[in-house]
């Protein structure tokens, strides 16, 4: 394993931030290291949940491709074509109008839950960068001291 410590004299934080050794290597007191480690453990959280969110928007970004091209394929089929829905190990005779209906719902719901992910990953985000803000304020008054 790799020093997060560079030939520089600055730690490298998994954010790529910097911040200066001699500050990291001065004693500390039990409440900063107690707040530090709080601030990193809820850090390391955020980032682990915004990971999270990206993996389940691809997931819904291909389900919504799969249904958009389920129902181009579909829309090539004259209308009175026999057409099954998979359901668990059976497949159930549907019109080609239900199952439209089925792939629309699906894309619909698909663009809502991306939505909200969205929403949800843009304030994971600013909470990581205010994290990581008061550590380096933490760390800076430290020093200060």
């Amino acid at each position: 394993m790799t020093s997060p410590i560079g030939g520089d004299g600055f730690m490298r934080m998994r954010s790529g931030s910097e911040f200066p050794f001699s500050i990291m290597a001065a004693p500390v007191d039990l409440e900063l290291k107690k707040a530090f480690t709080e601030l990193q453990t809820k850090m390391i959280d955020r980032q682990q949940k915004v990971k999270l969110a990206d993996l389940q928007i691809d997931q819904l970004i291909r389900v919504q491709k799969h249904a958009k091209l389920t129902h181009a394929e579909i829309g090539a089929l004259p209308d009175n074509a026999r057409m099954y829905e998979g359901v668990g190990r059976m497949f159930i005779l549907q019109s080609k109008e239900e199952i439209n209906n089925q792939l629309t719902d699906k894309q619909k719901t698909a663009d809502e839950k991306i939505k909200e992910l969205e929403q949800k990953k843009s304030y994971l985000e600013r909470s990581v960068k205010e994290a990581e803000d008061n550590i380096r304020e933490m760390l800076l008054s430290r020093r200060a001291q």
